[in-house]
């Protein structure tokens, strides 16, 4: 099945709204650790997996609205993502990185970071 991204929503329980115009949802990542000994079988490293999961960041581009202003000191807060099927990852997120462009002939832009903290739920 393919989608476009048309139609997603990013919702924050802080009530912030934005005009989003492309999403890069979190990405998951966990650790290994090298395990490797002086009598590893056949001189090969040797890995265990870490416990901890890394629900990394969402990273949105927004058209820039001078007069809003972006929640960079709040803290972890529910956030939302609905897919276009309806689909909605939600998890707590905070906002770390914003930044925005005006470039002399074209749109003003912005981008935004939102680190995750804990897992995120899939419904």
């Amino acid at each position: 099945m393919a989608y476009t991204g048309y139609g997603i929503t990013i919702a924050f329980s802080n009530g912030f709204l934005a005009e989003i115009t492309d999403t890069t949802p979190p990405s998951w990542s966990r650790g290994a650790i090298d395990v490797s000994h002086t009598a590893s079988p056949d001189g090969a490293r040797q890995f265990i997996m870490q416990d901890l999961v890394d629900y990394g960041e969402l990273a949105v581009t927004l058209n820039f609205d001078p007069s809003a202003v972006a929640p960079i000191h709040d803290d972890f807060e529910t956030t939302t993502i609905t897919m276009p099927d309806g689909a909605t990852w939600t998890f707590q997120g905070a906002l770390q990185d914003y930044s925005s462009t005006g470039p002399l002939d074209d749109r003003m832009t912005a981008t935004a970071t939102i680190k995750v903290s804990g897992k995120i739920t899939i419904a």
